[in-house]
């Protein structure tokens, strides 16, 4: 299983204990909120190089 797998996993499984104990919309905000807070702190350099890879492997 490759590296990025087991992230997804990992992610899912998190998700679907959030959605058990708090109510739907409590879980959400907290599953779609952690990643968009982690980008917004980068900086303005480190958001174009993410931007750039994550280009790069779509054309893969």
């Amino acid at each position: 299983m490759s590296r990025n797998a087991k992230i997804a996993a990992g992610g899912v499984a998190a998700g679907l204990i959030l959605l058990i104990w708090l109510p739907w919309w409590a879980a959400l905000l907290i599953v779609l909120g952690v990643p968009t807070a982690a980008y917004l702190m980068l900086d303005p350099s480190q958001r174009r190089r993410l931007r750039r890879v994550s280009r790069r492997e779509i054309g893969r």
